[in-house]
């Protein structure tokens, strides 16, 4: 009947019904049917013979009926496709076929019936078939035979696909298990892989970039699994890619960048160390070619590798090849709009990048100072707008170095770049200078006193003293806001009275500069803060430290003076004299350098406070304030606290009667 009939539906539903019910009745190993050594071949050449015709028959479909049907006659063509694959995988279920009979029968008959019938959706079913249907371990010896069919298909065969999923599951097989590894090996499976590819992209000169991405995306995969040690096959992979890219200056297939960000990817994620990565030459080579939006994503996910993996780079190289990767988020591209920007995502790169500065790190000084001159020289030409995320990562990591150095003096002979605080100090004096560009005083004021302290570790007195003018001149020149004013001030206050370095006249100039500018402030509790907390300028609490009880005395006075204005001010203003904060403050600090053994802060003077105080909170404009009660009562409790104590500090406290 299967020969008679001739219909190709019908005769695909007969053979189709052969093929089910002689199944389970092939005389193979281990079947009741079983009889020697040939009947094996009888059963594979049955279901060969089987398979032929119903490939046959399922390409002459296309031929019934008249043209204007095709696509309709494509469809159940398509649907009609298992029928044929059935047969190839009972030719797998067949025990006796070894790779022998596979090899030298199977597979070649099946590639011949693929090859000849010139059908495009014949041939892509049926490679897809033989790829999933029989085993890895044939797929590797008979690599080169198979690999040999592509360039023969028909051009409009989707052969990319069918050698993406080769290669895939020729992945899965060699991450299932190491042992089968040294068979890649035998085989040269790289290189025929390799080449095959190389074949069908020449072959098909219309094949779209995305597809021709998509093999190399396969291609890379595979040699990750099979070859993770073979940098230099990697590297080829990504060169060939480059190669089919080399006449797209930018892509602009959505589906092509997400597969060039596939590709980078991989290394990064099977290496978990992006110092792998850039060693590879033609990595930076690939990224070229994607848009500014995609690059930026990609250095992102370059960064956050980084971050993930706590990697060092510690190279001023590899530093330079890195930044050359994510250059997108560093500087403007060409032609790039600023202003389209997104704020948020803008924000969210500028502290990836200011993050990464501080993984760039070399315990050796020199190296480590080349590292901060190519960060400095890629950081300073991303613009006014970047500046004020990276320049204080830029500058601590600077000072990481000078804390390192402490003590060295001078140039050291005999080498071309000297590691020296002084050299770093003059590095960083132009690196804060570059943010008054963007404008930016308020950062830069921080990152002076910084330097100040850092020069003051350094024993440089100079340098130190010279970061202190620049902050007063950025105070006096471009702090214009009241606000931004006080906290400066506190800034400057609380850092000079940290610094040991200056001389008496050094340090006599800055304190009569910090006082002055604490008493101009605008608003007068401003004014009033910013004068009691110059009093610890006088008073430093180490062995060498300044204690000029005198200074202090009449820093607490003018502070007193300027409360006792800002109370007045108040009265006239709104009719009550406000609350007694200031006084309870400045009470504070009387205590603490009573506390502290000044000998100008009497038991008597801090009596007549408390009694001042009081007759303020009860007079008749007082305005009521629980946090001033409560601020009051808790001192009250301290000084009565240390009367109990008793000793030496409990007699002092014993002087203040209230």
């Amino acid at each position: 009947m299967c020969r008679g009939v001739q219909h190709p539906i019908r005769g695909l539903f007969l053979r189709s019904y052969l093929a089910q019910i002689s199944r389970d009745k092939l005389p193979d190993i281990g079947s009741e049917y079983e009889g020697d050594a040939d009947t094996v071949m009888d059963a594979v050449e049955f279901v060969l013979q089987n398979f032929t015709e119903m490939n046959k028959l399922w390409v002459q479909m296309q031929h019934q009926g008249p043209g204007r049907f095709r696509e309709k006659q494509e469809k159940e063509r398509s649907e009609l496709r298992d029928l044929v694959g059935k047969n190839l995988h009972v030719l797998s279920q067949i025990e006796g076929v070894d790779l022998g009979i596979y090899k030298e029968t199977v597979l070649t008959r099946v590639l011949e019936q693929v090859v000849n019938c010139k059908d495009d959706l014949a041939q892509y079913y049926l490679m897809d078939c033989i790829i999933q249907v029989f085993p890895d371990e044939y797929h590797l010896q008979t690599l080169e035979t198979l690999l040999g069919a592509c360039p023969q298909l028909q051009p409009t065969v989707d052969v990319k696909t069918v050698l993406s999923r080769l290669m895939d599951r020729l992945s899965n097989y060699a991450a299932s298990s190491e042992d089968v590894l040294p068979e890649f090996l035998q085989v040269e499976a790289f290189t025929k892989l390799s080449n095959a590819i190389g074949k069908v992209i020449e072959a098909q000169v219309d094949m779209p970039a995305v597809g021709a991405i998509t093999l190399y995306v396969s291609l890379l995969t595979f040699t990750l699994c099979v070859h993770p040690d073979r940098l230099d096959y990697v590297d080829q992979v990504l060169g060939a890619c480059v190669k089919k890219l080399y006449n797209i200056p930018k892509l602009e297939d959505s589906r092509a960048m997400k597969q060039v960000v596939a590709l980078l990817s991989a290394p990064l994620e099977k290496y978990n160390d992006i110092v792998t990565a850039l060693t590879l030459s033609n990595y930076p080579r690939v990224m070229d070619h994607l848009d500014n939006g995609t690059n930026k994503v990609m250095a992102m996910v370059i960064i956050q590798s980084i971050m993930k993996n706590n990697t060092f780079i510690s190279t001023a190289h590899k530093v330079e090849v890195l930044f050359e990767l994510i250059k997108g988020l560093i500087k403007d591209k060409d032609g790039a709009d600023v202003d389209e920007l997104d704020e948020e995502d803008f924000k969210d790169e500028q502290n990836s990048v200011a993050r990464l500065i501080h993984m760039l790190y070399n315990d050796e000084p020199e190296e480590m100072l080349k590292i901060i001159c190519i960060v400095r020289k890629h950081t300073m030409a991303g613009g006014p707008k970047r500046l004020p995320f990276t320049v204080p990562s830029l500058v601590f990591s600077a000072l990481r170095l000078v804390w390192r150095l402490q003590g060295q003096e001078g140039d050291i002979v005999g080498e071309e770049v000297p590691a020296t605080p002084k050299k770093i100090f003059q590095l960083l004096t132009q690196i804060i200078e570059a943010l008054s560009a963007v404008p930016s005083p308020e950062l830069a004021l921080r990152l002076y006193l910084q330097c100040a302290e850092a020069a003051n570790g350094c024993d440089l007195e100079l340098v130190a003293y010279e970061f202190f003018t620049q902050a007063f001149v950025l105070y006096e020149e471009e702090i214009a806001d009241s606000k931004a004013q006080v906290t400066a001030i506190h800034l400057i206050i609380g850092t000079l009275q940290r610094m040991n370095v200056f001389g008496v006249e050094n340090r006599d100039t800055m304190t009569h500069k910090t006082t002055g500018y604490s008493a101009r402030l605008l608003k007068k509790p401003d004014q009033c803060r910013a004068v009691y907390a110059c009093s610890h300028l006088f008073w430093v609490d180490d062995q060498d430290g300044i204690k000029d009880g005198e200074r202090v005395l009449l820093c607490l006075k003018r502070a007193l003076r300027i409360a006792n204005a800002a109370q007045q001010m108040a009265n006239v203003a709104r009719g009550s004299s406000g609350p007694v904060i200031l006084f309870v403050e400045i009470l504070n600090k009387y205590l603490y350098f009573f506390e502290k053994g000044n000998q100008q802060i009497t038991g008597a003077a801090i009596q007549d406070l408390i009694e001042l105080i009081n007759t303020e909170m009860q007079s008749d404009s007082a305005t009521p304030d629980t946090a001033s009660d409560a601020f009051l009562a808790s001192t009250l409790r301290y000084i009565q606290f240390q009367k109990q104590k008793g000793g030496v500090m409990g007699e002092k406290f014993e002087a203040i009667k209230f």
